[in-house]
């Protein structure tokens, strides 16, 4: 068909489709996907609308964490050194009873001493061990490794016993810490 032969429409219509065809046979930018076309647009309109999207959520995460902050508040601990110091009534039993299963190594202790190795493997059978206490003094006491008491040794039923002299202060337990 020539150019006399054709409608207004079908002129319009035929230099539109030139158009297009101009366009697309341009080189492409892989980065803009073409050079000012449609596809450049619609890039253009996603990335925004990806960081207005992330801005909201970010919004979002730090009003959550303000709010739950908030409902969280400052931790309250209770003190209960008074509690510990008032004497139970009759009618109020402490609930004590849970520690008093709790094992507890005691040992009884005669005197101490310090020998080279050379020494102590020279130890046989007879060998007397001289230890820093003198005859007469209290056997200590320790609990978990803990000096609580003092006494002297006596024979209960052909078994070694500890008669206690001396039980230790809080006080003397405190400065023999430092």
């Amino acid at each position: 068909m020539s150019q006399e032969e054709m409608s207004n429409d079908e002129k319009i219509a035929a230099k539109e489709a030139a158009n297009i065809e101009a366009n697309t046979n341009e080189d492409f930018d892989a980065e803009n996907f073409g050079k000012n076309g449609p596809a450049d647009d619609d890039a253009k309109i996603a990335e925004e609308w990806a960081m207005a999207l992330a801005s909201d959520e970010q919004e979002e995460v730090q009003e959550k964490r303000k709010s739950f902050a908030s409902e969280i508040g400052e931790p309250i601990y209770k003190n209960l050194t008074d509690v510990a110091k008032i004497a139970p009534q009759d009618n109020q039993k402490r609930e004590l009873d849970f520690i008093l299963d709790i094992p507890l190594d005691v040992s009884a202790e005669l005197g101490r001493t310090r020998l080279l190795i050379k020494d102590l493997l020279q130890l046989g059978q007879g060998s007397v061990v001289e230890l820093n206490k003198l005859a007469g003094e209290p056997l200590e006491i320790f609990v978990n490794g803990k000096l609580v008491a003092r006494g002297e040794a006596v024979v209960v039923n052909e078994k070694f016993g500890v008669r206690l002299t001396d039980i230790i202060s809080p006080i003397e337990r405190i400065t023999q810490l430092s």
